[in-house]
Parts: C-alpha cells; sequence; structure tokens
C-alpha cells in the first residue's frame, strides 16, 4: 500500500539535542503502524526526504525547534509550504533544512500533503565540536513525543487534522 502519513526524524546525531527526529523515529520504527504510515529516520539526508514527499504525502516532521521555551517542550506546528518560497538557492544534500527541502519538492514539480511538526525546545546543540547524546530534558521528551504521535496518527488518517493556534504560548505542550 502507498503511504498516506510520513513520520519524518530529522536531526544530526553528532550535534547533540538536533538528534531529537532521528531518536524518537529510530523508537518508532520498532513499533506497529497502520497501513499507510510510513515511519523513517531522515537523519541530514535532505534529497531523500524531498523525494518521499513529492507525491502528495502528508507528513509529520519530528525535530528540535528553538521558541524560547524550557528544553523538552514539545510543539505541534501546522506548517505552510506556501511559504518556502524558492529563492533560488541549491538545497544542500549533506545537511537537512526542512525548508530547503520543501523548496526543493517545488522546484522538482512535485506537491507536499498537509506538514505538520511536532518539535522540541533543545537544551544542547553543538554545531564545531559535535556532541552524541541528548540532553536530559530533550531525552524525557522522547516518550511523550511518542505518546502523542500516537494521538496523533489516528486521527490524521481518520481525517480529523490537528489545529494549531498561531500564538506560541498556544503551540506549547504542557508535559
Amino acid at each position: 500500500m502507498k503511504p498516506r502519513l510520513l513520520i519524518a526524524g530529522i536531526g544530526n546525531i553528532f550535534f547533540g539535542d538536533d538528534a531529537f527526529g532521528s531518536e524518537v523515529a529510530r523508537e518508532l520504527m520498532k513499533r506497529s503502524w497502520p497501513d499507510g504510515v510510513r515511519v523513517d529516520d531522515f537523519g541530514i539526508r535532505s534529497y531523500d526526504l524531498a523525494y518521499a514527499l513529492m507525491d502528495g504525502i502528508d507528513a509529520i516532521f519530528l525535530d528540535v525547534v528553538s521558541r524560547g521555551e524550557k528544553p523538552g517542550t514539545l510543539y505541534l506546528i501546522e506548517l505552510d509550504p506556501a511559504q518556502a518560497d524558492t529563492d533560488g538557492e541549491i538545497p544542500d544534500g549533506h545537511s537537512m533544512n526542512p525548508v530547503r527541502v520543501l523548496q526543493m519538492v517545488q522546484s522538482l514539480g512535485g506537491k507536499t500533503g498537509r506538514l505538520w511538526l511536532l518539535g522540541c525546545e533543545p537544551g544542547m546543540l553543538e554545531d564545531q565540536e559535535g556532541a552524541m547524546g541528548l540532553s536530559d530534558p530533550v531525552q524525557a521528551a522522547v516518550p511523550l513525543a511518542i505518546k502523542r504521535l500516537g494521538s496523533l496518527v489516528p486521527d490524521i488518517l481518520a481525517g480529523k487534522f490537528p489545529v494549531e493556534s498561531r500564538e506560541p504560548a498556544a503551540l506549547k505542550e504542557v508535559s
């Protein structure tokens, strides 16, 4: 069966809490999911993610997102692919930027379905020296994210799309 919903782990395992999406995806891949759901850890493979999104599939990205809250805070944000207008910059196949991925999909003539970000406020991000492993608050958010996805997936498959507010305080999930 062709997937209807993609759950996509995003992140770099060598950059501390940036590995959140990959960690959640790896845990999810150990579980069974309804027909039509594909779970994958894309890590930093932007081209692979772009091609997975090309045919209008709905997707939930799992990634870190800094919004100034306490580390480990989870957010559910609906993304608007129309805001990813192409600006001529070529996506980098060795890094992951979801906006660049959406631009790549558009430039290749593809179209995404509805998109959400289940994001986690990071506590520790490394960019030069690197660091493996999640900080304690972000590690504690992994099972909370899995639980949240357990309720999101059936709703999305049933056409009950989660709604989020544009107000940052309303986007925050209390753990």
